[in-house]
């Protein structure tokens, strides 16, 4: 864990990295529960990045934390250093998956805490886990809609591991718990993104990034980990799209007018989308339109 001392180095390495444009840099601190640690360290760490918010260096600080380390002084804390966002750990605003996973917190802790940061006039993040103990498909859509109503900002979707040395690994090789398969979990996601993705809020990471650990050693027991989940999901939400383009027709080609961002989520991982059209037309072209926003693409047949 990098000392305060450490992390005005971190940022001019950082910040040494990037191009000389307009841009929007944040600053987070992230790997734990921040407002957990003592009122001392939490200032030290937060003074720093203060004064390259108000050098105009970096725009935003950025911390993720329990929903239970959250109250008004932890609140009056933040604002005096202008921390622009919070995300919490919710991970289940379904009660009976909580405890069966042992969170140590509740779902009125995420709702006070939620209701504390919005009142203080910062960004709410609220990460979610699927496929915890005692975890279904409603009760992922139940947590989704819950971060809706919260009126959450952001949101992250994580598909739960079995990561060695933890409780849950004895879950499962009692066969106490059995993770979701890679199918499963894509599923899921696809329908939980689908609800933030219509009530406007931001997804801003789908399945843990690599650089967790998890592709070196033997950290990761099982679960349905891939390095390109996002993109996994991604494919099957435009898959959904290009269903009523999946059929027989006089037309041997089909060019797709994607927004720029979308265009490899278009054609889909190993280009499944792409195969899978290709099976009704000779050529099937993907285009990058900048008229176009989000999953919206236009169809023309020659």
């Amino acid at each position: 864990m990098p000392q305060p001392e450490d992390v005005r180095m971190i940022i001019d390495q950082h910040l040494s990295t990037f191009p000389k444009r307009k841009k929007e840099i944040e600053t987070g601190f992230f790997g734990g529960n921040f407002t957990g640690i003592p009122v001392q360290e939490q200032e030290a760490y937060l003074k720093v990045a203060h004064e390259y918010l108000l050098d105009g260096k970096i725009q935003g600080i950025r911390l993720s934390t329990r929903p239970d380390y959250i109250d008004e002084q932890v609140i009056a804390l933040l604002r005096k250093y202008h921390v622009s966002t919070v995300e919490l750990g919710a991970q289940s605003m379904v009660e009976e998956v909580l405890v069966e996973s042992s969170r140590g917190h509740t779902v009125a802790d995420t709702v006070r805490a939620a209701r504390l940061i919005k009142k203080g006039g910062m960004r709410l993040g609220l990460q979610m886990m699927i496929g915890l103990p005692g975890d279904t498909a409603q009760h992922d859509l139940a947590t989704a809609r819950a971060f809706v109503d919260l009126k959450a900002d952001d949101t992250r979707i994580y598909p739960t591991l079995v990561i060695r040395g933890t409780a849950l690994e004895k879950l499962y090789r009692d066969k106490k718990y059995l993770p979701l398969t890679m199918e499963e979990a894509v599923k899921r996601s696809a329908e939980v993104y689908r609800i933030f993705e219509t009530a406007g809020l931001r997804v801003i990471r789908i399945g843990l990034h690599p650089s967790e650990g998890l592709t070196v050693g033997n950290h990761l027991v099982a679960g349905p980990f891939h390095v390109a989940f996002r993109e996994l999901v991604m494919t099957l939400l435009w898959a959904e799209q290009f269903a009523p383009l999946m059929k027989k027709t006089t037309y041997k080609k089909l060019e797709i007018h994607v927004a720029p961002e979308q265009f490899n989520f278009a054609i889909g991982y190993a280009a499944k989308n792409k195969k899978a059209l290709l099976q009704f037309y000779d050529h099937v072209i993907f285009m990058r339109d900048d008229t176009l926003k989000n999953r919206t693409y236009h169809a023309y047949y020659h």
